[in-house]
């Protein structure tokens, strides 16, 4: 009814606006919209997954330290390219655009790579991994530890109100707000605001609400590492009377965070808040060589948040075995724009504002990728037959329920069967869709690790053991007996 005020649900707080009330939502991970999310069975819930042959996920699942050295080091040797130059031009204004690509390069192209190695899937080498990981995160003034974390979550409840920390673009954003963002005032002064509250004070509430207590130290050590990185070159200015240190070290994290906001408006802006399909909050949006290169694939946005444990350069190859599921991916940036820019003038009028439905193939939810295998408890005896060996090939992982408890059954190179408790203990993903890394299997949900030896944690997030159960193999079939663990390495 006109002139009505709208019911107002817990976490909502009512906004005036020319008259008008609107409904804005409390985006914080304190606020009354984090125990909503809960209740209503958003927080790390299944999300949508569509059909893909398990061979050809592990196929593209696979790392090569080549290809990621390749595009790192271009990357690295064009940094220190465009700041030869502009050093070479610093009296000229030459300099201007010298420093223009080198700040694109060092705060802006440095984004994705912290994205992909924080993700352990760039490298075929963890080391090579964290070496870049922990370069690009001080590239973006971005805590290692913290933002480890925080993505973890975005992974877990992607714009999932009141549980997502990145949400960058909340509703409403002006194109204003955008122009904010892009000159540093509402994306690098809140990351300098976030580091010295660590170094000198404490971690703040949405810190606190998604880091483990057991790494809040670390965010701590690091914010003062960085502070201490960043006084130097500051003293060095001050010392020499000259801003070329700080240029090349610390400011290109504003002036090239331009580039951070360019490519991140597409991956989520103006899209549906509490969706549980990445098909209706993430786009894919189809760019040229030169962008795909600044931004590693991650133009292919919806099949990493499906499938996180491939690699960027084989995101095209993915895309191309699920594009059919998916809705249409956008021809190029510019129509990516002309959707955002849609979104966020009608949010801007209207919180609830939706861009048309899309349209959404009509086919399987998968959930996962793998076929799901039913065991049978032996009679007369503790034990549980989980299938044939001979049904297994080399490197395969097979779910298999037996009543309510499910396994992961892995056939490794060799021959080798090892049998471990389904779920992840730490996102309680199937570890039957993951990857195996090195007698390690990588959970498909968050890129984290576990030790098939031993069950152990190899890899964060993953911080509980896994249980691996004792194999035993009778005239061919796989036994387990559920409650004998195997003996720990």
């Amino acid at each position: 009814m006109s002139g009505s005020i709208p019911s107002v649900e817990p976490g909502m707080l009512l906004r005036q606006e020319g008259g008008m009330t609107a409904i804005q939502r409390d985006y914080s991970l304190a606020g009354q919209e984090t125990p909503r999310a809960i209740e209503r069975g958003l927080a790390n819930a299944q999300w949508y997954r569509p059909p893909i042959d398990p061979a050809r996920l592990r196929e593209l699942s696979v790392r090569t330290n080549g290809r990621a050295a390749f595009d790192t080091l271009l990357w690295l040797g064009l940094i220190v390219g465009f700041g030869a130059l502009a050093w070479t031009l610093r009296s000229s204004w030459w300099a201007v655009p010298a420093f223009m690509a080198y700040g694109a390069l060092y705060g802006g192209a440095s984004d994705s790579r912290w994205h992909e190695m924080g993700h352990g899937s760039a490298f075929k080498s963890g080391r090579a991994n964290d070496v870049i990981y922990y370069l690009a995160s001080f590239m973006l003034l971005r805590g290692p530890t913290q933002w480890r974390w925080s993505h973890v979550r975005h992974h877990t409840d992607t714009l999932i109100v009141g549980r997502d920390p990145e949400i960058s673009f909340p509703r409403p954003t002006s194109r204003f707000d955008i122009a904010l963002f892009m000159l540093g005032w509402k994306s690098v002064v809140p990351l300098v605001r976030t580091m010295l509250r660590h170094a000198f004070v404490g971690l703040d509430e949405n810190t606190q609400d998604y880091t483990p207590e057991g790494e809040q130290k670390a965010v701590v050590r690091e914010a003062r590492i960085y502070v201490g990185i960043l006084g130097v070159a500051i003293a060095w200015s001050v010392a020499t009377t000259s801003i070329w240190p700080v240029m090349f070290i610390g400011l290109p994290t504003l002036y090239g965070v331009w580039l951070v906001v360019f490519f991140g408006l597409t991956q989520h802006a103006g899209l549906t808040e509490d969706a549980l399909d990445h098909r209706l909050n993430t786009r894919t949006v189809y760019m040229n060589p030169v962008f795909r290169f600044l931004y590693s694939n991650m133009n292919y946005h919806v099949e990493h948040h499906m499938f996180p444990t491939v690699p960027y350069y084989n995101l095209p190859a993915l895309h191309a075995e699920v594009k059919q599921y998916l809705a249409p991916p956008l021809p190029n940036t510019l129509a990516a724009y002309r959707e955002i820019l849609t979104a966020l003038d009608g949010q801007a009028k209207d919180l609830a504002f939706e861009l048309p439905l899309r349209n959404l193939p009509t086919g399987p939810d998968h959930g996962g990728v793998g076929t799901v295998d039913v065991g049978v408890r032996l009679w007369g005896s503790p034990g549980v037959d989980l299938g044939a060996v001979e049904s297994f090939v080399n490197g395969e992982i097979r779910r298999v329920d037996v009543e309510d408890a499910t396994y992961a059954v892995y056939r490794l190179a060799g021959s080798e069967i090892v049998v471990t408790d389904g779920l992840c203990t730490h996102g309680a993903a199937h570890l039957a869709d993951g990857t195996i890394v090195d007698r390690m299997i990588e959970c498909p949900k968050h890129n984290g690790r576990f030790d098939l030896r031993t069950g152990e944690p190899a890899r964060k997030p993953v911080k509980e053991a896994l249980q691996v159960h004792a194999v035993e193999i009778r005239d061919g079939r796989i036994i387990i007996e559920p409650e004998r663990a195997r003996p720990r390495a």
